[in-house]
């Protein structure tokens, strides 16, 4: 009894004993299946926040790539995550003083990355490209991202490792329960198989985990493939959308400048340059000491603060205001359209202005000439109905003077009376007779004549009317010059212009007069208004005498307007010429400077089927790639110049006064031929600028030109005989061939240029 008590006791102690022992093992199984899982959960966490710091990344790159604001959505979604993840993340691990360590380290860098992500959708949204290059050359983000991956890899690690031990210990546990179950206890090997069965189970979720994990990670690397190429085509698409945009800008012919708002230039394009004087790196302070700025009027000078840029910075905005700009480093004068707008922010902000500068001097200038032309026009009509109504009641009078002179033939006192009257009657038909010229009402018996036969028989006629102080030359085309006018008209003009001539000489000079068969072409028809393109015989009255200003040479065609003393002149000279030569469909041009002589030519129709020139076709204007210095201070003259020649594969500098032209020479500008004007302002004129150029450039090639015939230049206006002159107007073909003919001459020589007809000046 006892001993089989004391072996109930024994069995029921091993039965205890392996009960106990099977309790503690099972305690003992699930506390390392617990730690398994927390370790598979620390795993699966690690790789969330993995995956949420790469999205942080892309969704800042795609931003600063595009700008496209979905990126930026995507951006915040994430770093809202980013906290929490780490949060979780850092409490599974918290029973590891070595991870404590390792997060509280990882935080401070994931903190900073996120950081720099902000910064650079900040700098990219306020498009600040200096701020994007600083930051992308410090390459802060990449070596933050590769110490907090570094990080995470050595967190992954030990945790692995970590799971390794844990996996094992439970598998031992396993085995020691299965060896105490085998040796009496049923129930344990229901344990133990249960503790394998739940530690194969565990086994099998841990690696479908890790399967799921690759998966997501190269679904994360496909769909980062996949953003980087739209990335770059939209980048590339981008680039091209730019280059366009800077081309287009660069082409216009309008002056496009915008600013911040500290008055820094942020965008100009070339125009700027040529309208305003602005170089890049040129404060606009400085440009601004350099100009004038004046109304439209001319005369009322714009303050500083009304200034179009400080008005669109102020908030202003306005379209198409008429401003003349004086460009004292040219010495020239624009007339500009100005419209500007204020660039605002979301918040309403102004951060800068836009300003379009479009040049209207050449339609401004072309508009006065028309209207000159017009007030011409409209004055012949008024004087022509007033000369008519005058002449009809100057018949009567001149009649019956007539009839009364024959009345008081025996009373001398009357009839010298009668006399007087009859001689102011007299005067009154000449006067009607010249203002029904300019009226071009005059009668007219026009005839195919000899132009160059007229004008000899003028000279001779001149020689005893203009005196000995006056020397008369005649420079006449070799061929037969044939025109349908009216020869009398013809020289009844020559010889008014001769006397004004003579009166602008009172010491004396010469007095030119010349004929030449030319072209006036649709271009030049263009800037005058009323002429017709076609075939003309030139006659030209050079004088060396005082010349004309710009006021006098707009009214000298106007009846009554003179500059001689009163009692000297009845201003109906040129008058009448002028409305004969268009009474005849002719065509009148005076040029002339103040102190250096003028040239008037008449351009009269050559008769129809009469050819001007050779049937066959012009041949190919010569082209050239040299660099062309071109002095002009006509700007409508400048502008047409510059065209024709780039047109022609030349390059252009330009410059408006011979003092401007000296100045860009001295310092260092290159070029490989001056074309300058022989007569322009500033006292620099083209011969003494191009004297000055070869002394500092031997051997640099000159073309003059000059709306001054060429003979009246080399007659009396210092231009050597064989220095190459292009006179005024010429055509496009005349431009091409004289310039390549001064570029391969061997100095400044050359033969004497032909007038042709495509431009005035």
């Amino acid at each position: 009894m006892i001993g089989h008590r004391l072996a109930l006791g024994l069995g029921l102690g091993t039965l205890l004993a392996i009960g106990a022992a099977s309790t503690a093992l099972d305690i003992k199984s699930r506390h390392d299946a617990a730690w398994v899982d927390s370790s598979l959960n620390v795993l699966q966490k690690a790789s969330d926040l993995r995956l949420l710091l790469r999205e942080v990344e892309a969704s800042s790159r795609g931003f600063g790539l595009t700008g496209a604001e979905q990126f930026n959505t995507e951006f915040n979604d994430v770093r809202a995550q980013i906290p929490t993840a780490l949060s979780d993340l850092q409490r599974s691990a918290a029973d590891s003083p070595s991870a404590r360590n390792l997060f509280a380290e990882t935080a401070a860098l994931i903190d900073r990355r996120i950081d720099l992500a902000a910064e650079l959708i900040r700098l990219r949204a306020a498009s600040d490209r200096s701020g994007l290059d600083a930051l992308g050359s410090r390459a802060e983000g990449p070596a933050i991202m590769a110490r907090i991956t570094a990080n995470l890899d050595r967190f992954v690690a030990e945790q692995r490792q970590l799971l390794a031990q844990r996996t094992a210990t439970s598998k031992a546990t396993g085995s020691l329960l299965l060896a105490i179950d085998l040796c009496g206890l049923a129930v344990l090997l229901l344990i133990a198989g249960y503790l394998i069965r739940r530690t194969y189970q565990d086994d099998r979720t841990l690696r479908a985990s890790l399967l799921r994990s690759e998966a997501e990670a190269v679904s994360l690397a496909e769909k980062a493939e996949e953003q980087h190429r739209d990335l770059m085509a939209a980048h590339e698409k981008l680039r091209h959308s730019a280059e366009i945009l800077q081309s287009t800008f660069n082409s216009m012919a309008e002056g496009v400048l915008v600013i911040d708002s500290a008055d820094t230039v942020v965008f100009s394009n070339p125009a700027v340059e040529r309208l305003l004087g602005y170089r890049p790196g040129r404060k606009l302070s400085e440009v601004r000491a350099r100009l004038r700025v004046y109304e439209s009027d001319g005369v009322t000078q714009i303050a500083g603060h009304d200034l179009p840029t400080p008005r669109a910075l102020r908030g202003e905005a306005f379209d198409r205001r008429e401003l003349i700009v004086h460009l004292q480093e040219r010495d020239e004068f624009l007339r500009l359209m100005v419209s500007g707008r204020p660039l605002r922010d979301a918040a309403g902000a102004i951060t800068g202005a836009a300003m379009v500068y479009h040049d209207i001097t050449m339609a401004h200038e072309t508009e006065r000439l028309l209207y000159q032309a017009q007030k011409l026009d409209a004055i012949g009509k008024l004087t022509g109905g007033v000369a008519h109504d005058f002449n009809n009641m100057l018949t009567i009078i001149t009649g019956t003077i007539e009839t009364l002179a024959e009345e008081v033939q025996d009373r001398p006192a009357a009839a010298a009376t009668a006399a007087l009257i009859g001689q102011a009657a007299d005067r009154c038909t000449e006067l009607i007779r010249h203002l029904l010229a300019f009226a071009r009402k005059q009668p007219l018996h026009p005839r195919d004549s000899d132009v160059n036969s007229t004008i000899l028989d003028i000279a001779k006629l001149l020689r005893p009317t203009l005196g000995e102080q006056i020397e008369i030359n005649s420079i006449l085309d070799e061929e037969e010059l044939i025109a349908h006018i009216d020869s009398a008209q013809l020289a009844n003009s020559l010889v008014n212009m001769a006397i004004n001539a003579r009166d602008a000489m009172p010491n004396g000079g010469k007095l030119l007069l010349e004929s030449r068969r030319v072209v006036l072409d649709a271009a030049y028809a263009a800037a005058n208004a009323g002429v017709e393109p076609g075939a003309y015989v030139m006659v030209a009255v050079s004088d060396t005498g005082t010349g004309m200003s710009t006021e006098v040479r707009d009214r000298a065609f106007e009846p009554f307007f003179t500059t001689k003393e009163a009692g000297k002149g009845s201003g109906l000279g040129l008058s009448m010429v002028y409305g004969f030569v268009k009474q005849s469909g002719g065509h009148i041009k005076i040029y002339s400077e103040e102190g250096k002589g003028t040239t008037i030519r008449l351009y009269i129709p050559a008769p129809k089927g009469q050819p001007a020139a050779p049937t066959a076709p012009d041949p190919p204007p010569p082209r050239g790639t040299e660099t062309i210095f071109i002095v002009e201070d006509d700007p409508l003259v400048q502008d047409f110049v510059v065209a024709q020649l780039q047109s022609l594969g030349y390059r252009t500098i330009t410059a408006s006064t011979g003092v401007e032209a000296l100045a860009k020479i001295e310092a260092g500008q290159t070029f490989d031929l001056l074309f300058t004007d022989v007569i322009m302002p500033g006292g620099v004129n083209g011969k003494e600028l191009a004297e000055e150029t070869l002394r500092q450039r031997p051997g640099m090639k000159v073309l003059y030109t000059s709306g001054y015939t060429d003979n009246a230049m080399i007659e009396h206006g210092g231009l050597d005989q064989d220095a190459l002159l292009l006179t005024k107007p010429y055509r496009k073909s005349e431009l091409a061939q004289m310039v390549r003919l001064a570029l391969l001459s061997g100095a400044d020589a050359g033969p004497p240029a032909a007038v042709g007809g495509a431009l005035a000046g």
